[in-house]
């Protein structure tokens, strides 16, 4: 697919799917959920507070996974710079807006701009134009997460109904 395509395909997706995956960049991070909204050509996320979490070592740079509003199946994933929108721009007093529009079941409603600016961080994902995966060209790897670490533990000894019958004494057996 061409660049205008892929501009194009971007684009659609992000204004048709309230949800995407976003991945920072390097080893070891996991993608992660987040609703979003596609203004101006870009994706905009709140993170932070009781919003939605930011994905662990989110930087500069991030993998974001769009996917199909029809069959929610992946779409493609791109790469994205990554930014902050200070809270005193005109960017800001544009974009939070709409970000309460597509917020669905705010705590404080019309007030969540106020709340976002003390405790949360909007972010603007810029697609930079590489495109790691494709509808004609899929990854061919699993994109399976191994689990994360815990001390939790399962193993635990086979209840007496899973073992089998006991064994009877050998005594019984000889008729002594």
């Amino acid at each position: 697919m061409d660049a205008t395509a892929i501009a194009a395909l971007v684009e659609e997706a992000a204004k048709k799917s309230g949800l995407l995956w976003v991945r920072a960049t390097g080893r070891g991070h996991r993608a992660q959920p987040l609703w979003q909204i596609w203004h101006d050509g870009a994706i905009y996320v709140v993170t932070g507070g009781v919003e939605q979490p930011a994905p662990e070592g989110l930087a500069d740079r991030a993998f974001v996974t769009l996917r199909s509003k029809d069959k929610r199946s992946r779409l493609l994933t791109i790469e994205a710079d990554v930014e902050a929108v200070d809270p005193d721009t005109d960017e800001w007093s544009e974009v939070t807006p709409l970000l309460v529009a597509k917020r669905l079941n705010l705590p404080d409603g019309e007030a969540a701009p106020e709340r976002w600016r003390s405790e949360c961080v909007v972010y603007r994902l810029r697609p930079t134009g590489d495109v790691v995966e494709t509808p004609d060209e899929p990854t061919t790897s699993s994109h399976a997460a191994a689990p994360p670490p815990t001390p939790a533990r399962t193993r635990v000894p086979r209840p007496l109904h899973l073992r089998g019958r006991p064994r009877r004494s050998r005594g019984w057996r000889s008729g002594a």
